[in-house]
């Protein structure tokens, strides 16, 4: 039987530099990138998304980026299924795969499986939309904090789909989402996955995103906004419930004004402590006080990488 292959997986926050980092570890080791986020499998939302470049793009293949439509459906499940065969792609073909993720319920779902979960409930869902219609939108969010509070600290308020999901699980099941991922997951076999996770210190990392908001407005976040709506995509296409796209719809066509942008970094700070209270629960990371695009961290990265390779059997 062959050895487990090696996984380098990036893990972080948004801002921390994963694409950065994962580039570089790309370039040296004869690398190619597995995009683990549930924003940028969506076309034609690209700078609200932070899709790395296409001069990136083209100095090393990236994966698992614009897969959908912005009406389609994708889940944590799809996106198992298609990063699975990603990776024994590139791993076929002599490279080593490198997963950047930021969404950690599709890392959980790559690397360890989900379990099997009921089909959706349109009535079920159809009552809880009429419900947060006459209640206001924080209703949902109030009644999953009473049913599965775990969920409901992962979700932001006003993450409809998902929290729709959260509380029809917990109705038909009578479990938690905790519970149900316990239990008759897959895991991901053949690969030994290395994670290195990005934790800049946190005033450092909100001084980077309030920059990084400022560049997608000045990279034509607002055009690419008036393009996906003449293009046909409805106002109520999940992409548009992203951060920044939400609160930037609300005004469109009129320009983002300093408390628009405001909101958008304060979603986004928000966003973020959520994704480091996900990824703090992960066992077996390695942790780095860098940013991704640090020296430092390539270099610790490497030295980790290495050392993982050496002790494989």
């Amino acid at each position: 039987m062959s050895s487990p292959a090696r996984l380098a997986v990036i893990l972080g926050p948004t801002a921390s530099g994963k694409s950065s980092l994962a580039i570089a570890l790309a370039e040296k080791l004869g690398g190619e990138v597995v995009v683990c986020d549930s924003t940028q499998v969506y076309r034609r939302f690209d700078i609200g998304t932070a899709k790395v470049s296409a001069a990136d793009r083209k100095r090393i293949p990236h994966w698992m980026m614009d897969l959908v439509e912005p009406h389609e459906i994708f889940t944590a499940g799809d996106y198992r299924r298609r990063a699975e065969e990603v990776l024994r792609d590139i791993h076929a073909r002599g490279r080593l795969p490198i997963v950047t993720a930021g969404t950690g319920l599709y890392l959980r779902a790559l690397l360890e499986g989900l379990a099997d979960a009921p089909t959706r409930s349109e009535e079920l869902r159809a009552r809880l939309r009429e419900r947060s219609a006459g209640r206001g939108p924080e209703y949902l969010h109030r009644l999953l904090r009473r049913l599965d509070p775990s969920s409901a600290a992962r979700i932001a308020p006003r993450d409809t789909q998902k929290i729709i999901r959260a509380i029809e699980l917990r109705v038909l099941t009578k479990k938690s989402v905790d519970e149900l991922h316990a239990t008759g997951r897959s895991p991901l076999e053949g690969f030994t996955p290395i994670k290195i996770g990005l934790k800049p210190p946190r005033p450092a990392l909100y001084a980077r995103i309030e920059q990084r908001v400022d560049e997608m407005l000045s990279a034509g976040w607002q055009e690419e906004i008036r393009k996906a709506l003449s293009g046909g995509v409805a106002r109520d296409a999940k992409p548009f419930s992203f951060i920044g796209y939400r609160e930037m719809l609300k005004h469109h066509p009129q320009p983002p004004s300093a408390s628009v942008i405001a909101e958008i970094r304060k979603s986004t700070r928000h966003f973020a402590k959520r994704q480091q209270t996900w990824f703090a629960r992960e066992a077996n990371v390695h942790w780095l006080t860098n940013f991704g695009d640090d020296e430092a961290a390539l270099i610790r990265s490497l030295e980790i990488l290495a050392r993982a390779h050496s002790a494989t059997p």
